[in-house]
Parts: structure tokens; C-alpha cells; sequence
């Protein structure tokens, strides 16, 4: 097979993985109230069976990274697809809540196996010079996944029943596990030991965190369980720095952090994700709750801003190969602050859609100038060899930006308004909605106070020396640059 064909393979194959996983995620949102009707489930259930998939999702993510540069990245990559995909069916036939619940939970290891890897597998296969490009392929085929789950969820439901939201990853998986076992080579990190105690740490620093900020949601910030949560998450977070520091092998280096181009990157990301995430989910609920549109009305009308995700991800992609990354991602979250301000100062019970498609275009442009152009940056500040941690960290830190948005936002949306009526959900929007635009703003900002450039890739390609050598000789590099 030519290595063209095999890029277009690889590029194919990573892109449906992926757009399985983030589709399913935003489609199970749609189908909750199907869900409660059809299970007689509880609120506290239907709350679990959105967050046992983040909780497992955003706590697994760097040990699948670590898992696939151990024991194939490949084998890893169609184990975490099977996973999902078998969970899957599991989620479909669940006779109760309980067994949802679970299913949901193994669909987010599957998840967080295959997702990290998607991006390494791509790193591999695409030489630096074409990877932006690929990247912008593979964040449009996202943003695909993202414009069509609340279209889709709400056809399904509408048509049919809420299993078949969970049916459709079935056939999808079934062709592509073999798919992945014929099409792609297979891959290691560096040879090294499975990093036990920086697994055990960082899986239960994850856990403490996420499940504290999922739990605030319902029981606020100050509750007993949600402080013990997020201190012992903390306290694990920095014990699992600590040892990773001191590791021969560590699971994360934590020299990564000290690389401005991946630093700020991630920073970014966090910044994207909390402000933006945690604002879709409430404007989504607004189409619904005061314009009073359906699922699949709300859907539809949403493909406006994310269907200029999937327009303008590959150019950004293309255009970050050639300018570099750093202005991008500027623009793109200034673009989106822009863009949420714009619907802050908007909302109101009478607001139309008319009024609202500008701003959706913009935002959705905005986060497409930053999808692509980020996972470049993170690329070319790592080792070909270490694009796996990498990947696994940034996408951690992603999930927790979303789950830290939704909380942070969700306490501003209570504490000001609520869903009794159209006049309060508004009341509470708009507060939340400004500290999401003032969250995007920051940090579209970090990018132009810390430049770095996409120079630190001869960090990146520098061979292993003794003595520090290797790391200084491309910091000398990337400064004479």
C-alpha cells in the first residue's frame, strides 16, 4: 500500500472513531426526557447517565494514552472502539437505569482509550509538513459529530425510540474494529515500565475532581461531598506532579509544561472549553425552554454555528501549517468572545433565531480557528514519540475545562435565575453567559502575551543524550529562531 494511500486510510478511520464518540455524547443529552418516561428514571439517575460517562471519560484519558504506547497503539485503539461499541448495545437493551448507568460508564473507557490515540495515530502517519492539513480534516469530521448529535438525537426520538440513539454505534463499530486491525500499522511509545503509581495517582486526582465538580452542579460548591472531593483531587493531583517528577518513566512528563508552545496551548484549550461548552449547554436549552422550539427544531437551528465548525476547520488547519498556530488560537477565542457577548446582550424572552445566526456563525468560526491550530502546537512541541501523552494530557485537560465550564456556569445560572419560568431561565443566562465571555477573553490573550512559535518542533525531533544535552541544544534552537 502506497504511504499516500495508507495516510488516507489512517486519516479515515481515525476521523469515524472519533466522530462515534463525540456524537454519541451529545445525542444521550437530547434523549434524557424519553429516557425518564420509557425507564421511569429519577432526575438524580438521568444526571448519572450523562455523568458516569464524563466522570470515566475525563479520569481514563491519560491512562489510555499511557495503555496504547505500552501495548500498541493499534491494538489499544480497536480495543477502546470494541468497548464502545459492545457498551453500546449494552446502553440499547438496558431494562432499567442501573444498567444504563454502567453501560454509559464502559462507554467512556472505551472512550478515553481511542480518543488520545486518534491524535497519535495521526501524528504518525502525516509528516509535519502535511499534519495541519490532517488536523483540520479531523476537526472538521468533529465538527461534523457536534453539528449533527442534537439533529440526530432529536430525529431518532421523534421517529423511533431513545435505543436506537445507542443503535447506532453498533454497525458503525462493527466496521470499523476490523477495519483498524487490516488497515493500520502497528505502533509503540518508547520502550519503558508502565508507570504504576503515576497511573494510580493521576486516575484518582482526576476522579476527585471531576466527580466534585459534577456533584456541584446539583449540590453547590459549598456542600460537604463536593469540598472533601475536590480537596482529595487536589491533594492527589499534586502528589501524582510530585512523582512524576521524580520517575524515571513518568506517564506525564511534567517537562512538557515547561514548553511554552504546549503550556500555552493547553491553557487555551482550558479557557475554550469552560467558556464556551459550559455556555452551548445552556444555549441549547434557551432555543428550547424560551423560544420553544423541539429537540430537533433546537437541533437544526444549531447546525448554523457548527456547521461553520466544519467549514472553516480544515483551512484553519492548512493555514496553521504555513502562519503557525499562535494568532489563530487568539483570533479563534476572541472571536468566540466576541460572539457570546454579542448573545448575552441579545437574550430575552422575545429574542427571535433571526437575530441569533450572526453571533452562531462567528462563535462556531471562532472555535474552529482553534481546534486544528491546537492540536498543531501540541504536536510540534512534544516528541514524535511522545505525541500520546501529550494527546492524553491535553484532552484531560479539555474535559476538565468542560466539566469546571458547565459547573462554574450552572452556580452563576441558579444563583441569579432557574427554570421556572422564561423570565427566570433569561435571568440566569445572561450572568453565566458574560463569565464565559470574560473567561474566552483571558484567554485569548495568553497566546499574545506568551509567544512561542512552532520552532519548539526542534525541541520535538532532537534525539535522547545524556547529561541535558538534547534539551538544550533545541532550546538554544528555538530561541535563535
Amino acid at each position: 500500500m502506497s504511504s499516500a494511500r495508507s495516510r488516507g486510510w489512517t486519516l479515515a478511520i481515525v476521523s469515524v472513531g472519533l466522530f462515534m464518540v463525540v456524537l454519541d455524547n451529545l445525542v444521550v443529552s437530547v434523549a434524557l426526557p424519553s429516557i425518564h418516561r420509557s425507564l421511569g428514571a429519577s432526575v438524580q439517575a438521568l444526571e448519572w447517565t450523562v455523568n458516569a460517562y464524563t466522570l470515566s471519560y475525563a479520569v481514563l484519558l491519560l491512562t489510555g494514552a499511557a495503555l496504547g504506547d505500552r501495548l500498541g497503539r493499534r491494538r489499544m485503539f480497536a480495543a477502546g472502539i470494541a468497548l464502545f461499541t459492545v457498551s453500546s448495545a449494552m446502553a440499547a437493551l438496558a431494562p432499567g437505569s442501573s444498567v444504563l448507568i454502567a453501560a454509559r460508564a464502559a462507554q467512556g473507557i472505551g472512550a478515553a482509550i481511542a480518543t488520545p490515540l486518534t491524535l497519535t495515530l495521526l501524528a504518525e502517519a502525516f509528516p509535519p509538513d502535511q499534519r495541519g492539513l490532517a488536523l483540520g480534516v479531523w476537526s472538521g469530521i468533529s465538527g461534523i459529530a457536534v453539528a449533527l448529535g442534537p439533529l440526530v438525537g432529536g430525529a431518532v426520538i421523534q421517529l423511533g425510540s431513545w435505543h436506537w440513539i445507542f443503535w447506532i454505534n453498533v454497525p458503525i463499530g462493527a466496521v470499523l474494529v476490523p477495519l483498524v486491525l487490516a488497515r493500520l500499522g502497528e505502533s509503540h511509545g518508547p520502550e519503558r515500565g508502565l508507570d504504576l503509581p503515576g497511573l494510580a495517582l493521576g486516575s484518582a486526582g482526576l476522579l476527585g475532581l471531576v466527580f466534585g465538580l459534577i456533584r456541584s452542579q446539583t449540590l453547590g460548591f459549598g456542600s460537604a461531598e463536593v469540598v472533601a472531593s475536590l480537596t482529595a483531587g487536589t491533594a492527589l493531583t499534586v502528589a501524582f506532579v510530585a512523582v512524576e517528577r521524580r520517575s524515571s518513566d513518568p506517564m506525564l512528563p511534567m517537562e512538557f509544561f515547561a514548553r511554552r508552545g504546549f503550556a500555552v496551548t493547553n491553557a487555551v484549550s482550558l479557557a475554550m472549553y469552560f467558556g464556551m461548552f459550559g455556555s452551548i449547554f445552556f444555549l441549547s436549552q434557551f432555543l428550547q425552554n424560551v423560544l420553544g422550539n423541539t429537540p430537533l427544531q433546537a437541533g437544526v437551528k444549531l447546525l448554523v454555528w457548527t456547521g461553520a465548525i466544519m467549514v472553516v476547520s480544515p483551512l484553519a488547519g492548512f493555514l496553521s501549517d504555513r502562519f503557525g498556530s499562535r494568532l489563530f488560537m487568539a483570533a479563534g477565542l476572541g472571536a468566540q468572545a466576541i460572539a457570546l457577548g454579542w448573545l448575552a446582550t441579545l437574550a430575552g424572552v422575545h429574542q427571535t433565531y433571526a437575530s441569533m445566526v450572526a453571533p452562531f456563525v462567528l462563535g462556531g468560526a471562532g472555535m474552529a480557528l482553534v481546534f486544528a491550530p491546537a492540536a498543531s502546537a501540541v504536536l510540534a512541541s512534544v516528541r514524535a514519540d511522545q505525541a500520546g501523552q501529550a494527546s492524553g494530557a491535553t484532552n484531560a485537560i479539555r474535559e476538565l475545562g468542560g466539566v469546571l465550564g458547565v459547573s462554574v456556569l450552572a452556580t452563576v445560572f441558579t444563583s441569579h435565575g432557574g427554570y421556572g419560568s422564561q423570565k427566570l431561565f433569561v435571568d440566569g443566562l445572561v450572568p453565566a453567559m458574560w463569565v464565559g465571555t470574560a473567561v474566552l477573553g483571558i484567554g485569548a490573550l495568553i497566546p499574545l502575551v506568551v509567544r512561542f512559535n512552532t520552532r519548539e518542533a526542534a525541541l520535538a525531533q532532537v534525539p535522547q543524550q545524556p547529561d541535558g544535552i538534547a534539551l538544550a541544544s533545541a532550546e538554544v534552537a528555538a530561541t535563535v529562531s
